[in-house]
């Protein structure tokens, strides 16, 4: 859903719930607003209670629950410049991040621990890209790979003779 559709429906749910207040303050009854507005009388007795404890701002949408985050929003805007030293800076083999040796950089950094998947949903938070190799192995003989190209390949390629029994 995008984040127009998004918008659109917490609108319209959030406009229900102020319309139901309306509807109470005008002296109408639980049963009778939630017939009017197509919604069980348990939703309006909530709705209701939100306004009595919080008043009628308690009507308007909030974000969602869940875990706070691991990571301070701190900890993240210094990730990439940890990343920008680079993979061997930190003791890996080749200047390539992946996500799995990100994780392990943000858990020696500040004792959190992520999967794979999760990672990979920070580093977008961030704005980092997935990485290729730069530069290519220093032990490759071009000369080597073309000679394997032009022979090797042609004889892999060849056909088997069809052997004649007597």
């Amino acid at each position: 859903m995008t984040d127009n559709r998004k918008e659109q429906t917490r609108d319209w749910r959030e406009a229900r719930r102020f319309q139901a207040w309306e509807l109470k303050k005008k002296g109408w009854t639980q049963s009778k607003i939630a017939e009017a507005l197509g919604v069980t009388r348990g939703a309006v007795s909530q709705w209701i209670k939100q306004v009595r404890e919080g008043g009628v701002e308690a009507l308007r949408h909030r974000k969602g629950g869940g875990p706070s985050p691991r990571l301070t929003e701190e900890q993240l805007k210094r990730l990439p410049g940890l990343l920008a030293k680079g993979a061997e800076a930190y003791g890996f083999r080749g200047d390539v991040w992946t996500r799995a040796r990100v994780g392990v950089v943000i858990e020696q950094e500040f004792g959190v621990s992520y999967s794979r998947q999760h990672v990979g949903r920070l580093l977008d938070k961030i704005n980092w890209s997935r990485q290729k190799p730069v530069e290519q192995a220093s032990q490759r003989d071009e000369a080597a790979i073309e000679r394997w190209r032009t022979e090797k390949s042609r004889e892999l390629k060849k056909k088997p003779k069809s052997r004649v029994e007597p």
